[in-house]
């Protein structure tokens, strides 16, 4: 997007954080996180969040979806704990550099920003985890998604995990079974999985995550997956080659790939996913197909899911009490 659109975002943003839905407290397994958790050690907190993320998309369209999987590629891993914004020390290896996060996660100098901005503020107040669930947010909403209360009060891990990030996050070759086995580990059902699906309606997948849907097995024309739509694939082929371009970008959502809205189901109906992962919701069971043609049929619909699935989960495993700490510097645990 171009200056002029990103000035006409932050002038607008006040106007657009206006939550549709009220949530109240929701209960962990080890304490309450609720929406007004700053609201006297850091009244400024979800303003200043806002605002650096509202000039970060302004400046790169893209950040929205990165900022928006950071969130997920650190709650499905160990919890929503920012471990994920953890660089390696001789006690651990950061999970930037597994498989699902390698080239692919990004948006961490925003976060670095942010940290920055809110220890000016209100020193060693407000964590890492809780500034990732409301970068969250604050994407979603700037690129016209729907708004929620996020629940406040997660701490940070004193570690991180290669292999639990290695093994835990859904890759876009896996079955359907086993992305949903995959939520379901998490306490997400099939409904949770399907909705959430849905933020693929904005951000970049590499050529190298869906290859293999182009070409049949000795790597001629010819797509080895007929459950995508042939003249789509043969777009898709020209700057998705058999043998490089692995790190080219394409639109997860190519009708609308900067707009949060119900399209991404829309392309499903039409075997336009990008993805295995995301075309498997139409084509391998009942339930997710129902579910795919409800949002592609009502947009006020998938983004009244989608705000109830991602409080559902920002709610994996949070450390909250005198569990974890605040960290001072997301990239490294306190010393």
């Amino acid at each position: 997007m171009g200056r002029s659109i990103g000035f006409l975002i932050i002038i607008m943003i006040n106007a657009c954080f206006a939550p549709i839905s009220l949530q109240g407290k929701t209960i962990s397994s080890n304490g309450y996180l609720y929406p007004q958790f700053y609201d006297r050690s850091c009244p400024r907190a979800q303003q200043i969040v806002q605002t650096v993320v509202a000039k970060a998309v302004a400046m790169d369209a893209r950040m929205a979806a990165s900022l928006l999987r950071l969130h997920f590629h650190d709650c499905f891993v160990k919890g929503c704990d920012a471990s994920i914004l953890l660089d390696s020390t001789s006690s651990f290896t950061s999970e930037k550099g597994s498989n699902p996060n390698r080239n692919s996660v990004r948006g961490f100098e925003v976060i670095d920003e942010i940290k920055s901005a809110l220890e000016k503020e209100c020193p060693h107040t407000v964590s890492c985890a809780d500034i990732l669930a409301l970068s969250a947010r604050d994407s979603t909403v700037i690129a016209g998604g729907p708004n929620w209360e996020v629940p406040l009060g997660r701490r940070d891990s004193r570690g991180a995990s290669l292999s639990g990030s290695n093994h835990n996050i859904p890759a876009p070759n896996n079955t359907f079974q086993t992305i949903l086995t995959k939520f379901k580990l998490h306490g997400l059902d099939i409904v949770d999985l399907v909705a959430l699906s849905g933020s693929h309606t904005i951000g970049n997948a590499r050529c190298t995550s869906f290859r293999q849907r182009l070409y049949n097995r000795n790597g001629q024309l010819g797509s080895a997956d007929y459950t995508m739509e042939q003249s789509f694939a043969a777009q898709l082929r020209f700057q998705c080659p058999r043998s490089w371009g692995d790190q080219n970008l394409f639109f997860l959502d190519s009708s609308s790939p900067f707009k949060f809205d119900n399209s991404y189901f829309i392309n499903l109906l039409a075997f336009k996913g990008l993805l295995s992962s995301d075309q498997v919701l139409l084509t391998e069971n009942a339930q997710s197909m129902g579910l795919v043609k409800m949002y592609a049929e009502s947009n006020d619909l998938f983004f009244q899911q989608f705000a109830k699935s991602m409080i559902k989960m920002g709610n994996i495993s949070p450390l909250t009490n005198f569990r974890g700490e605040i960290r001072r510097n997301c990239r490294l645990i306190n010393s």
